[in-house]
């Protein structure tokens, strides 16, 4: 049996902007901050849209902003660093969410072997040349060839952003509002 084209439903109204964020805040994610060099500037964004792609060869992707102020930087290096924050970082985090500011003002960093700042006492980092890019509406999806891992010492909880707060337990006080419907990662 086929459908009749004259009397198929109408599809639903795709989510609007404030409605799709609201429920992909009920998917659970870490918090990375995504670094670079431009002419030998540090620069950097926090980024919640990080995985693993591939073991063989290994590459890792993330989401950026195209309308934001760091991502084209890093972009024309074509190397950078993602470094995975731990639940105590929230001034990192604050630091790298927001629109403004200088971003490596008073921070102690570590310059990579390919001159890409790697921050401090962060879970794990992930440095990587960029292997390709792919549009994705307001984003790219920049997917990168890891070239050297370093986790941190110790063992601590990482930092998760879930229903757009910090952390998954209701009974913890937790930071809510770092980022703002106008910040742009990337």
């Amino acid at each position: 049996m086929t459908a009749d084209p004259v009397r198929t439903a109408a599809r639903p109204a795709a989510p609007g902007p404030l409605e799709f964020r609201r429920a992909m805040g009920l998917f659970a994610s870490g918090v990375t901050v995504v670094t670079g060099s431009d002419g030998g500037e540090p620069v950097g964004f926090a980024c919640q849209a990080f995985a693993s792609v591939s073991l063989d060869p290994p590459l890792v992707l993330f989401c950026a902003d195209r309308g934001g102020r760091a991502w084209p930087r890093i972009r024309r290096s074509g190397r950078f660093c993602v470094n995975v924050l731990g639940e105590d970082q929230v001034e990192m985090c604050a630091r790298f969410g927001s629109s403004t500011g200088r971003k490596f003002d008073g921070l102690e960093w570590d310059p990579s072997p390919w001159g890409v700042p790697a921050l401090r006492d962060v879970l794990l980092r992930v440095h990587a040349e960029i292997e390709d890019v792919h549009p994705a509406g307001d984003h790219d999806v920049v997917v990168g060839r890891v070239v050297l891992l370093e986790a941190g010492a110790g063992e601590r909880r990482p930092m998760i952003f879930y229903g757009g707060r910090f952390g998954v337990d209701p009974g913890e006080p937790q930071a809510a509002g770092l980022w703002g419907w106008g910040d742009h990662w990337g």
